[in-house]
């Protein structure tokens, strides 16, 4: 079985096994003050241009987002995210759970819009019964979206300024970050992201790390006291090392950014695939994420060899189908499945 599934289903590269194995046997303090940890910081700071930023490591995305975003949110309070926005509907009511609502906004291409965004809060302040309903303190992107779109520079200054403007923090959601900025129609460094949100995340579980993701705090507003609520979501590992070590290498020797152009690369190879054979997507085929519109004959034809996920109904006979690149993926797997459609 050759896979497109996801991103994470692979180990991680090489040199993070290499580095792990190197370094087992040191004796380093816990809870990510280890001299690793602290480098990955330095080289993280140094990457995106900005050497004030609060970092820290957590395990998972799901694990993340609802630190972050509960670390933020007063108790009367919700964010604001895209109707197919992650937090959404991929966490099993994961910020709910931890009393806060998740504030949707309709969108067909997984990106919310910052004259939507002004709507929403200036109705909200503007209704005679505000005090009664859900008061949006938060507005969460993801970049790339749940859709494998991206947003353009110009969309992100314009959403980051009605966020200043009703004074709300932003928090991108990183989770494939690397593979966003990778892409061909991407306009936005890694400094831009970090210049443009008050808190975003490098994503390393599906990019390349074994697991792992980087919080980084731009804005001073949302530094004090964020490690007690790492904490207290029981995120602060003991073996913080095994998160470091993995940063570090990450970010050393320009490792992130050229495993993610590999993802690119194959998902371009692919996407020219599909077109060639006549298929059609339903979004724009742009990040690692591809989103065809399969016969569902044809889907139970490739289920025999390949994995991939059934992500919505197109028509009677056809879905929207996703498959999926990674750090890994072998070109000769993928010119297999092009040989298949």
């Amino acid at each position: 079985m050759i896979r497109f599934d996801s991103d994470y289903i692979e180990g991680c590269i090489p040199e993070i096994l290499e580095a792990l194995q190197a370094t087992n046997q040191e004796q380093c303090p816990g809870y990510g003050e280890d001299i690793h940890s602290l480098h990955a910081k330095e080289l993280i700071q140094q990457t995106i241009g900005n050497s004030e930023a609060d970092i820290y490591f957590l395990s998972g995305g799901t694990l993340t987002n609802v630190t972050v975003i509960s670390s933020i949110l007063k108790h009367h309070q919700g964010v604001i995210t895209a109707s197919s926005g992650h937090i959404h509907t991929h966490e099993t009511g994961a910020i709910e759970a931890y009393g806060h609502k998740c504030l949707t906004l309709p969108s067909t291409d997984g990106k919310i819009y910052a004259k939507d965004v002004d709507a929403y809060i200036s109705e909200h302040y503007a209704s005679d019964v505000a005090v009664h309903t859900v008061q949006p303190g938060l507005v969460y992107i993801s970049f790339p979206t749940e859709s494998g779109t991206l947003y353009q520079k110009k969309e992100l200054e314009e959403l980051y300024s009605i966020c200043k403007k009703h004074d709300v923090p932003l928090f991108i959601d990183g989770a494939r970050l690397g593979y966003g900025l990778s892409a061909k129609t991407n306009d936005l460094s890694i400094q831009d992201i970090a210049q443009l949100c008050d808190i975003f995340y490098i994503g390393g579980t599906k990019v390349g790390a074994l697991f792992g993701e980087a919080v980084v705090i731009t804005n001073d507003k949302y530094k004090k006291d964020f490690k007690y609520h790492i904490k207290q979501h029981g995120g602060m590992l003991a073996k913080g090392r095994a998160l470091g070590i993995q940063f570090e290498v990450l970010f050393s020797n320009n490792n992130y950014f050229n495993i993610s152009k590999h993802s690119i690369a194959m998902a371009e190879l692919l996407t020219e695939g599909f077109i060639k054979k006549g298929y059609s997507f339903q979004y724009e085929a742009t990040t690692n994420q591809l989103f065809p519109i399969l016969s569902k004959a044809k889907q139970k034809e490739l289920e025999k060899e390949f994995a991939f996920q059934y992500w919505e109904p197109y028509d009677e006979n056809h879905d929207v189908i996703r498959f999926v690149t990674s750090f890994m993926t072998k070109k000769e797997n993928i010119e297999y499945l092009i040989s298949k459609l």
